[in-house]
């Protein structure tokens, strides 16, 4: 293509991008004008106007996010046809509302990211935008239909400042274009950017699978196994929406700073019915404020773990060592072992909680203490033939043992009310409890409720074999409230009411204008106005329709009982990379993980193309795999820096020193930098803390007592050499470990 042709072609997108804007700006108005409209509406109950309000919110926001990178590409068809592809779909209302631009989601947006010239999908030209702000820069064509000459490429030919290519495209090459160079090579920001313009074949196939079990993404780092799993969530919200966004979707992150990192990839796709939590997180309310040591890790994440839990409830269930004695009014009732442990078969063999199951317990002992008394103050003239006298008896018994100081401190004692904290709390502090329940003596420890990550999903396991304590006061003060506010609301329709005899002809009130008492108290019932994923995050027994799990291989066995509560209907996205787990109790495998869930239902894909770290960097970062892992295959880097790793010695003295120098040359720099280290070191995050994450400049300090932690060390220092995008800097003070000897030395 010759300059003048290209600056023609450039001025013609130039013209339709500006156009879609027009029409962007036009949607948002309307529906802000909607969103308003909707607020002051007053012929619909409270509920529908919320339905409606948060609606156009939700549109708003969705019309609001795609002004950054509106368009950023075009498809053109073996049959003429031309498509734009952007980060929202908008119609021509005057064409029966033909696409003007294709939300990347769409079927026929798909050649966009997969069509080669192996297989071009039925397309001749794959044209990709560069845009600034709203404005079209410049583009790059790649085409399908065999080799076309290079255009313009000087910035004297391009007045833009930016190069224009033609090419031929295959598979292999498909990952150096032009776009997804430029960003990778860009400065990273604070959080994650999604990847909606450059998304690669191998990633695409991914996020559009439709398999509605589990998928498992593993890949070594920098593949974008994380960004992926958020456009495939993105992709079902746009597929299934009706099905999925009543429930929500949830995605669990290693650790705060992770989820800080990624919150802004969903809602720059439009989607915002999303809850980001962590592990220790899942129990809404409950704070972690310990660690546990690898070992006590690995017991708590092992399914035996259910045994002890429902041994440690058993032996709250208790026989009295000696009777128990009730003075009553008439007679003196007592609770003996016989009489405890009835009951208390009972009770078990009801199936019911913990904590429901005492209503079963109580139910046998009253039985059995009413029988006998009734008996003894009846002996001589009291018969079961007299059913009348024998039942009022009985009602005055049942009252006076429930009010019986004596009576109810018994029941606490065999059959207490137990909450998840309290019960797990005394467990952990009692040496004698952890042996009754056959638990490992190394759970032992002094402060019971110093909750750990680990102690979450046993908390949440027990919220099921506990139950909650059956309290019919709160639902017949609930009811009497309702009442009163209906008699209240027919006061207020009494006063209304006018004289029909009265009312001019004019004013004729039709049935459907009725008001009924109950319907005007609904009108005074507070609403929860919270947005769906307020409402989820804080309800524990919230049931998502998609699950995302992120670095999946660090959870244990336990926690993966928590997912699947999460998520009755087994859809999941599962990301992670086995080489680099470091729990004790993570995955060594995912069917091991999986498969007592969702045998035959899960499909593991990988990603095999490293987009972050560059060449020089992963060459250091794969000699430490081949040691800690070497049937691991470490990703290939789709790109080289040209800037080395180094590394330094220093003394004691220097180190700060040298750490000071690095975060002073990074300053002057564009971009993120991290120095990664052992506890200890000043100025330095641990290599747990940094998962997921990436920078521009990355210091590690002190590898050898990173690598000393045993097979967690390798993993942990494996994780800090892969955070790099562009530079990656080594300062040690012992001799620098021999699988690190390839650094140069600085």
């Amino acid at each position: 293509m010759s300059t003048q042709g290209y600056e023609a072609e450039l001025l013609a997108e130039q013209h339709y991008v500006a156009d879609l804007y027009r029409r962007l700006d036009a949607e948002r108005d309307r529906a802000e004008r909607q969103f308003n409209a909707a607020l002051k509406r007053n012929d619909e109950t409270p509920g529908e106007r919320d339905v409606e309000v948060r609606a156009m919110v939700k549109e708003t926001r969705r019309l609001s996010v795609a002004d950054s990178g509106l368009c950023f590409g075009r498809l053109d068809a073996l049959s003429g046809e031309r498509s734009y592809i952007g980060r929202i779909g908008l119609f021509d209302e005057g064409h029966d509302y033909a696409p003007v631009l294709l939300d990347w989601r769409a079927p026929a947006s798909r050649p966009f990211y997969t069509a080669t010239a192996a297989q071009p999908e039925g397309t001749e030209r794959r044209r990709q935008f560069h845009t600034k702000g709203r404005s079209l820069t410049s583009f790059t064509d790649e085409n399908f239909t065999g080799p076309t000459p290079t255009g313009p490429t000087s910035t004297e030919a391009n007045p833009t400042g930016e190069n224009f290519t033609e090419t031929s495209t295959t598979e292999s090459t498909r990952t150096e274009n032009t776009a997804l160079l430029a960003a990778l090579n860009a400065p990273r920001g604070e959080g994650m950017r999604d990847i909606v313009a450059t998304i690669q074949a191998e990633q695409d196939r991914i996020i559009r699978l439709d398999h509605p079990g589990v998928v498992v993404i593993e890949g070594g780092p920098g593949t974008g196994k994380t960004v992926v799993a958020l456009h495939r969530v993105a992709y079902l919200l746009y597929t299934q929406r009706e099905r999925m966004e009543r429930h929500g979707v949830l995605v669990v992150g290693p650790h705060p700073s992770f989820l800080g990192h990624i919150d802004r990839v969903l809602p720059s796709l439009g989607e915002s019915d999303v809850v980001f939590t962590t592990p220790g997180g899942l129990v809404p309310g409950m704070h972690v404020t310990a660690e546990d040591g690898p070992e006590a890790a690995r017991l708590k994440g092992s399914r035996k773990m259910l045994d002890v839990l429902a041994a440690a409830i058993s032996d709250r269930q208790q026989l009295p060592p000696e009777p128990v004695h009730i003075g009553l009014r008439d007679v003196t009732v007592r609770i003996d072992a016989e009489t405890a442990e009835w009951a208390r078969d009972e009770a078990r063999a009801s199936g019911l909680p913990h904590n429901e199951a005492r209503s079963v317990f109580t139910e046998i002992v009253t039985y059995v203490l009413t029988e006998r008394a009734i008996a003894r103050i009846g002996k001589g003239w009291l018969t079961r033939d007299d059913r009348e006298a024998w039942e009022d008896l009985r009602s005055d018994l049942l009252k006076e043992l429930a009010a019986d100081p004596v009576f109810t401190k018994a029941l606490d004692d065999l059959w207490p009310i137990l909450t998840p904290e309290t019960l797990l709390s005394q467990l952990y502090s009692s040496p004698e409890k952890l042996t009754k329940a056959g638990a490992d003596p190394n759970l032992a420890r002094t402060d019971g409720d110093a909750w750990t990550v680990s102690d979450v999903p046993l908390l949440d396991e027990l919220v099921d074999l506990l139950g909650t304590k059956p309290d019919h006061t709160t639902k017949r003060k609930f009811t009497e409230e309702q009442q009163a506010e209906a008699e209240y609301a027919a006061g207020v329709m009494d006063i209304l009411k006018l004289d029909r005899e009265e009312m001019d002809e004019d004013v004729m009130l039709a049935p459907e204008h009725l008001l009924y008492a109950e319907d005007l108290a609904g009108r005074f019932v507070e609403r929860d106005t919270r947005d769906l994923a307020e409402r989820a995050a804080a309800d524990r027994d919230w049931t998502y329709r998609h699950v995302v799990v992120d670095e999946a291989q660090e959870l244990s066995e336990m926690d993966w009982r928590v997912l699947m509560r999460r998520c009755p209907a087994r859809s999941f996205t599962v990301v992670g990379d086995l080489a680099q787990r470091r729990s004790a109790a993570g995955a060594t495998s995912w069917g091991a993980m999986l498969d007592p869930y969702v045998p035959g239902r899960w499909l593991y894909r990988s990603l095999t193309v490293n987009y972050r770290t560059p060449a020089e960097i992963m060459a250091v970062a794969g000699a430490l795999l081949a040691e800690f892992a070497p049937g691991v295959e470490p990703p290939e880097s789709v790109r080289a820096s040209g800037t080395k790793p180094w590394s330094r010695q220093v003394t004691d003295d220097e180190l700060p020193i040298a750490i000071e120098e690095f975060a002073q040359e990074e300053a002057g720099r564009e971009g993120t930098s991290v120095v990664i280290g052992p506890a200890g070191i000043k100025g330095a995050v641990l290599p747990t803390e940094t998962k997921g994450l990436e920078y521009d400049a990355v210091l590690v300090v002190d590898p050898d007592r990173i690598l000393a932690d045993g097979p967690r060390g390798a993993a942990d220092l494996y994780v800090a050499l892969t955070r790099a995008t562009q530079r990656l800097g080594v300062l040690h003070r012992n001799p620098l470990p021999e699988v690190l000897t390839s650094l140069a030395a600085r």
